[in-house]
Formats: structure tokens, sequence, C-alpha cells
């Protein structure tokens, strides 16, 4: 169960970051209420993973689902510039977050 903790955790990461580029720096109130909602999400059901997995490894992997996701949204939404090297940098951290979930297996 703490797994899914913190997949969900990570997915709300990414919903909070996306909130922040659409409310203009907090100045519209909607985005504004959702990204704070997305945050305290995000950091409780990491909270709760928390309770049986290694820091370490579920926070990185917890910043790389946030990381890979509002990079992907950010080339989908808002028409960010996307090349092979970026590609080939969000494929490692990929790699780096399936290689931490295999060395974590208890």
């Amino acid at each position: 169960m703490e797994w899914i903790y913190l997949v969900v955790a990570g997915f709300f990461e990414v919903g909070w970051a996306m909130g922040m580029k659409y409310s203009h720096g907090f100045t519209k109130i909607l985005p504004s209420i959702l990204t704070v909602i997305g945050m305290v999400a995000s950091f409780y059901f990491l909270s709760l993973s928390l309770k049986s997995l290694p820091l370490g490894n579920a926070y990185a992997i917890w910043t790389g689902i946030g990381t890979v996701g509002t990079a992907v949204l950010g080339i989908v939404l808002f028409k960010e510039p996307i090349n092979l090297m970026r590609l080939i940098c969000i494929v490692f951290i990929v790699i780096g977050i399936v290689g931490l979930k295999l060395i974590s297996l208890d």
C-alpha cells in the first residue's frame, strides 16, 4: 500500500506544480486554491508512504515522478521546447525511479 501512496503523492506533486503555472503567481484564486490542496495532499500521501519506505528512496521517487510528469506536461500543454537531450534526461530520471523501486523490494 505504501507504494500506492507514494505514486499518488507524486501525481499530486505534478498537479500542484501545474497549478502554480495556472495560478499566475497566486493571482488567480481557483488555481491557487487547487495548488494548495494539491500540495497538502501530496505531502500527506508522501507522509503515509514514509511510514514503511526508506526516506531517501521515497523522496527521490516522489520528486522523480513530479519532475517527469511536470516536464512532460510542460511539453504537451505549454509547448515547452523538446529536443533529444531533454528526452534522454527524462528517460534517465525514469530509469532512476524504476531502479530505486527495484532495489527497495523487501
